[in-house]
């Protein structure tokens, strides 16, 4: 079983998300057989940010000095499922994800699960670095999203 805390710093979401734990629950629910983890207890945290925040550790933790839409902080460079995994943690900035402002509310939604689904994935080990890694991953997020979007609506 895989399960996401969700914590946020920024009023900004709860205006889009109003219950942010459940959206993730569903999300996390809808993700394909594999990532279910089944018999398992995998978690991760999940930060609700805005840029100015995602800013500041985007320099602490990686040297650079300005915003993004996401930072995934793996807890370990090789990921090994076992029966009590806490895999790391998960940044999204609100900023990125609400433009245009006027964006309706589904496609603000469907712009957040990919981009959890990308923070997920790096979470597990992959990466995109490498233009291989990068199709290897890409794969993987539609994946994913496909198996989301077939049971969220």
């Amino acid at each position: 079983m895989i399960s996401v805390n969700v914590f946020s710093d920024e009023k900004a979401w709860s205006k889009r998300l109003k219950n942010k734990d459940l959206f993730f629950k569903k999300v996390c629910k809808a993700f394909p057989k594999k990532y279910k983890f089944s018999n398992k207890k995998v978690s991760f945290t999940l930060l609700l940010s805005n840029n100015k925040n995602i800013k500041k550790l985007n320099k602490v933790f990686r040297n650079k000095n300005k915003s993004t839409d996401i930072l995934s902080f793996p807890l370990d460079k090789k990921i090994k499922i076992s029966k009590n995994t806490y895999l790391g943690d998960i940044i999204i900035s609100y900023n990125f994800i609400d433009k245009p402002k006027s964006q309706e509310l589904k496609l603000f939604k469907e712009k957040v699960i990919k981009i959890f689904i990308h923070g997920f994935l790096h979470l597990l080990g992959f990466d995109h670095i490498k233009n291989k890694h990068y199709s290897k991953m890409l794969r993987e997020e539609n994946l994913l999203y496909k198996s989301v979007k077939s049971k969220i609506n």
